[in-house]
C-alpha cells in the first residue's frame, strides 16, 4: 500500500450559507490528496504530461459521513492498494482532527494525450509502483 497524507484549510469561499463545505469540493482535496500521493512517489502529473499521458477521472465516489467548516483544517490520507493496470484507483479518507468526515475514491484511467486513448502506464510508473507496493 501506498499512503501519502497532505492538509487544505477551508477557504470562505468552499462553504454555503450555513458555513460547511459545499460537497463538490470534497473532489478537490481528492485532487489535493491525489496530486500528493503521486509527488511523493516521485512520479506527479507534470512528469506524466511530459510523456503525453493522461490520467482522467473516470469514476468517483464519495460518503459524506460528517462536515467541514471554515478554517478547519482538513487531512487527506491517500492510499494505492493495488498494482495500476490501464486504470488506477484511489482511496480517501478525510478528517478534521480525528474526526472521519468523508471517504470515498477515484478511478482514473492512463490516456495518450494525443490521441485520447486508453493506454497502458509508462514502464517507469509500473517499476515505482512495484518497488512502493
Amino acid at each position: 500500500m501506498i499512503r501519502s497524507e497532505t492538509q487544505v484549510r477551508v477557504l470562505y469561499a468552499h462553504t454555503d450559507n450555513m458555513g460547511i463545505v459545499n460537497n463538490g469540493r470534497y473532489l478537490e482535496y481528492f485532487e489535493a490528496g491525489r496530486n500528493t500521493l503521486l509527488r511523493e512517489i516521485g512520479y506527479p502529473y507534470t512528469e506524466l504530461e511530459k510523456l503525453q499521458y493522461g490520467l482522467p477521472v473516470i469514476e468517483a465516489h464519495a460518503n459524506y459521513i460528517s462536515t467541514a467548516k471554515y478554517d478547519d483544517i482538513v487531512i487527506i490520507r491517500a492510499s494505492l492498494d493495488e498494482m495500476p493496470g490501464v486504470r488506477v484507483h484511489i482511496n480517501y479518507e478525510l478528517f478534521v482532527g480525528e474526526r472521519l468526515i468523508v471517504k470515498g475514491y477515484t478511478v482514473h484511467s492512463f490516456i495518450n494525450l494525443n490521441t485520447m486513448k486508453p493506454v497502458r502506464p509508462p514502464m517507469d510508473f509500473v517499476e515505482i509502483m512495484k518497488k512502493n507496493l
